[in-house]
């Protein structure tokens, strides 16, 4: 088993990270009593491939635990989904003293989180991030949320798991699309904080891709550091933390715009490649070196290009509203060179249309 420790002091957390770690959730648990009881939150996907497992794992130990499913699907990251879970856990009558688990991908990390933080004013949770990119990074940091029909993710808190386990042993069962979703956030943390580690992944494509137990683990641990190294300097996301937010701007607002068609992976390396064209026409980031993310990006098979029939008046009307705008003004990673970014809202309205064009 692997760990890296977020340092939030009180609130810090272990990630554990382990093949087959499933298994030992119970056992873990148990020993940190997070709960009296809990309730596992998945989807409906999610909580018939790995729910009874997990339901067994806190059995074993002696931990009482019960199932609550929602529908699959980020068009089900809403309100409605939120008050529905919660009714039932009242009716279940959970208390301040007992726990949830977040049993899924990014989506459930998200639901459960909230969930956690505004149920009873508060009760603890545990992440246990069955998707990629859950992985490597929405079950690390904190962060919470639903979505509305104006954007992404605008209703949420920052609220910090008592501790995250990974299995890298599910990642066998995901599909390859969804692998590329989480794919498109590990090569943002090269992008963002690690020239070496970018490196890495262009030298280990073949091997990430065939799932490889021993890279994949690497790539995990490392990602995981990265992003705790980042949330432990700026929990609230008040300066540094934006650097994550590499590609997202104009991922989020191309992912609403197509009604979630388009995937949280897809978008992003579609905004990625966006704001590198973004840094190049202001001199900020030189045009070879957005060529080599670029090639990354199609190389793991990502798409670099926004499809030309999405509306690119809903993308702007999307980029107007994003949590991160301030005055309807939307603000962007631009990388500076592999491993350094800068942040900064002073991109002229043209320039964002040329590049979304």
């Amino acid at each position: 088993m692997q760990q890296v420790d977020v340092g939030l002091g009180k609130r810090g957390y272990p990630i554990l990270i382990a093949e087959g770690g499933l298994a030992g959730i119970g056992k873990d648990l148990g020993q940190r009593r997070v709960g009296n009881r809990y309730t596992i939150v998945a989807d409906s996907q999610v909580a018939e491939l790995y729910g009874q497992q997990l339901l067994a794992s806190l059995a074993a130990t002696g931990l009482t635990a019960n199932l609550l499913t929602f529908p699959a699907g980020e068009a089900n990251k809403n309100l409605a989904t939120i008050a529905d879970l919660a009714s039932q856990l009242a009716r279940r009558g959970t208390d301040r003293k007992d726990a949830l688990i977040a049993l899924g991908g990014g989506v459930t990390g998200d639901i459960t989180g909230f969930l956690a933080a505004i149920y009873m004013r508060g009760i603890p949770f545990v992440q246990v991030p069955t998707t990629l990119l859950a992985q490597v990074d929405s079950s690390v940091g904190g962060k919470t949320g639903v979505d509305l029909p104006e954007g992404k993710n605008l209703l949420g808190v920052f609220y910090q798991p008592a501790c995250v386990h990974i299995d890298t042993e599910v990642l066998a069962t995901l599909p390859p699309a969804e692998l590329l979703n989480g794919i498109a956030e590990v090569i943002k943390y090269g992008v963002i904080y690690d020239a070496d580690f970018f490196a890495f992944l262009r030298q280990n494509r073949p091997a990430i891709l065939g799932l490889d137990r021993v890279v994949l683990a690497t790539v995990i641990h490392r990602c995981c550091e990265i992003k705790a190294a980042v949330v432990a300097a700026d929990e609230r996301e008040s300066d540094f933390r934006r650097i994550l937010n590499f590609g997202h701007t104009i991922g989020h607002a191309v992912e609403a715009a197509s009604e979630f068609a388009i995937g949280h992976g897809q978008a992003v390396a579609m905004g990625m490649v966006a704001v590198m064209k973004l840094a190049v026409a202001k001199g900020i980031f030189a045009r070879e070196a957005a060529d080599e993310v670029r090639q990354l990006i199609v190389d793991f098979g990502l798409a670099p290009v926004i499809p030309a029939g999405l509306d690119r008046q809903a993308i702007k009307s999307f980029l107007s509203t994003d949590k991160k705008a301030i005055g309807g003004r939307p603000f962007f990673v631009l990388p500076e060179r592999i491993g350094t970014v800068l942040i900064t809202d002073a991109i002229e309205e043209a320039l964002i249309d040329q590049v979304i064009a």
